[in-house]
């Protein structure tokens, strides 16, 4: 009988205890989600593909992709890269304050580019997802021929 009672106990105990992890797995879920909410958040004016139009083969163009930061901490670009070494980008070093505006500059040299161009620059921050793409797209006609009369 004593064994049976010191059974039920342990049963109990463990049924409990496996309770409390299951509340702490579910406050842990909850915490990450309220940290996700929380954290900077690169927010751009435009959405889409920046369409610079029709480009003489030479030409360099610009664009400045305009963001807020609509999270609750300072947002900080680490690196942006291109998809193409024709495309420079430029962007704030310091970190963006929350509700702070800024923008990214995009050059696009068009020298050796003919036709369709379409490029991505992708953003790398402390933001969640941590790289966001920003694309642009170009139709670069030839240069006119100069020996030509």
């Amino acid at each position: 009988m004593l064994l049976r009672n010191w059974l039920f106990v342990v049963a109990i105990a463990g049924l409990g205890c496996s309770q409390f992890s299951c509340d702490n797995r579910q406050q842990g879920q909850t915490a990450q989600a309220t940290a996700s909410a929380k954290m900077p958040k690169i927010t751009f004016a435009e959405t889409g593909i920046y369409d610079f139009g029709q480009l003489t083969e030479g030409d360099t163009v610009e664009h400045d992709f305009a963001f807020t930061n609509t999270g609750e901490f300072p947002l900080i670009i680490n690196n942006i890269t291109a998809s193409c070494g024709c495309t420079t980008p430029e962007w704030p070093r310091e970190p963006v304050a929350p509700g702070a505006k800024s923008s990214i500059k995009v050059r696009f040299n068009s020298r050796g580019k003919i036709g369709q161009q379409n490029k991505t620059i992708t953003v790398f921050a402390n933001t969640d997802p941590a790289m966001t793409d920003l694309q642009f797209k170009a139709m670069v006609s030839p240069k006119p021929d100069s020996t030509r009369s």
